[in-house]
């Protein structure tokens, strides 16, 4: 995520089911102007589909217990469809439109840097030729 500061390892290993990590950052604003933070816990991941869950055990944003879900779908002509999902409770007195316009928006910003390193990496591969 384009605004996430910091990524520690709290237990487990990264890529096994029950590898916790807390991220902070920017990636919700707070009122007093803090980062924010996530333990995040991974719940499953599946090289061969290319796809992973993971919940968010606690925060100071509000999105405990949501549980994220990301999967690749290779079209197979050179595009991939990204599908990343979330169900979430949202928290008393916010608008389920807000949470959800604002994770659209996080999700795209992530999409478009995986996409940008791919192109980086891609223009490196030709350079190199």
């Amino acid at each position: 995520m384009p605004t996430v500061e910091r990524c520690i390892d709290l237990v487990g290993d990264e890529g096994v089911p029950g590898y916790v990590r807390l991220v902070s950052g920017f990636m919700f604003p707070q009122q007093d102007g803090e980062s924010s933070w996530i333990k995040e816990r991974l719940v499953a991941m599946d090289s061969t589909s290319h796809s992973y869950v993971y919940k968010m055990e606690a925060s100071n944003v509000g999105l405990d217990g949501s549980i994220n879900s990301l999967k690749l779908i290779d079209y197979g002509d050179g595009s991939t469809l990204v599908n990343w999902s979330f169900e979430i409770d949202p928290l008393e007195g916010t608008l389920e439109d807000n949470i959800i316009d604002y994770l659209g928006f996080l999700y795209k910003s992530c999409i478009n840097r995986i996409q940008g390193a791919i192109e980086d990496a891609n223009k490196k591969v030709y350079e190199t030729c």
